[in-house]
């Protein structure tokens, strides 16, 4: 699929994703959310209709590539962004994900074998209704002793056609010189935060330096930036929500993540911009970093980081939040 907004072109840059000929506005819409919950990395109950009128204005207000995988929602995330684009006369980039699988028991396992690798492209296309799709990426590296094989079999699938360009995700630096040997790699998508910056020391060099793009996930740690997030509704989240024992959501460190997405408030105030639209400028500041996902599962939602296309930090204020940073470690 080929974007044909014009929208985005008049509000924010385009940016080009490695060295694929895909030019990607600095923020992307994340379905991974709007794969709902009764699932491994679920996020609670999920409105399909709330998820295709969420996309509907992103899409609207410029954003223009997508990004989701088979394991979000088991499939639901891929086949809730094709009844979406069903209903819209926007094209969008559409970029999705294999090696992470389900069993009938809805367990989740992992392959990167080359029959599976075939038979998830197949499913993913079935699901998202296209003909190819414009970026292929290999989820996580797992299981390791696979990445060569999984590797070959999405570069044979992209001179088949049926991917245009493809990438990894949570690939460490070793892992990349591994599977270059093989194939030349289009982008990278790492975890990237100010409070996850672990990529920025050896990660998001290397991918400088090799032409690889970043897009990175999680840019405002799943909510946690916001400004939105507090103890008590954390407390509150569903069962099926895997945000309620992550390491960045319980104690000791949920005091010094919100106290820092406080500290994000008062430098997003006088910009009239939310705090999670000053956590994504931050990521995007980094020469590596080509563009950011961000997930959204309600419209009111997406209108609240939409101005993430276009705001960016001041040095000063970058320099207050690193300063936080690095006297809260």
């Amino acid at each position: 699929m080929s974007s044909t907004s014009t929208s985005t072109q008049s509000r924010s840059e385009l940016r080009k994703l490695g060295n694929s000929d895909l030019q990607l506005t600095p923020i992307g819409f994340g379905a991974w959310a709007i794969g709902g919950g009764n699932w491994q990395f679920g996020w609670g109950s999920q409105d399909d209709n709330d998820s295709i009128r969420s996309i509907h204005r992103a899409l609207d207000l410029g954003i223009n590539w997508i990004d989701t995988a088979a394991v979000y929602g088991l499939g639901r995330s891929e086949e809730v962004v094709a009844q979406a684009l069903k209903q819209t006369a926007h094209r969008p980039y559409i970029f999705t994900k294999c090696s992470m699988r389900w069993d009938s028991a809805r367990q989740i396992y992992r392959s990167l074998k080359a029959a599976s690798v075939r038979e998830e492209i197949e499913d993913s296309l079935r699901r998202l209704q296209v003909d190819n799709i414009d970026l292929y990426q290999i989820h996580w590296p797992n299981p390791e002793e696979e990445i060569e094989e999984g590797w070959e079999t999405l570069a044979k699938l992209k001179e088949e056609g049926k991917i245009r360009y493809i990438g990894v995700s949570n690939f460490n630096v070793e892992q990349m010189k591994r599977v270059q040997k093989i194939a030349p790699i289009t982008s990278l998508q790492p975890p990237y935060s100010m409070i996850n910056s672990a990529v920025q020391d050896e990660i998001l060099p290397f991918c400088l330096r090799q032409n690889i793009g970043v897009i990175n996930y999680s840019p405002m740690v799943s909510g946690l930036l916001t400004g939105k997030m507090t103890a008590k509704r954390i407390q509150s989240m569903p069962e099926d929500d895997w945000r309620r024992n992550n390491r960045n959501f319980v104690e000791s460190r949920l005091t010094r993540n919100l106290q820092l997405a406080e500290l994000l408030r008062e430098i997003g105030q006088p910009h009239n911009i939310q705090p999670g639209v000053v956590a994504i400028a931050w990521t995007l500041r980094n020469p590596a970093v080509t563009a950011a996902i961000v997930g959204a599962r309600r419209p009111d939602q997406v209108d609240g980081i939409i101005p993430a296309l276009t705001f960016r930090l001041r040095d000063e204020e970058k320099a207050l939040i690193d300063q936080y940073i690095q006297t809260n470690p």
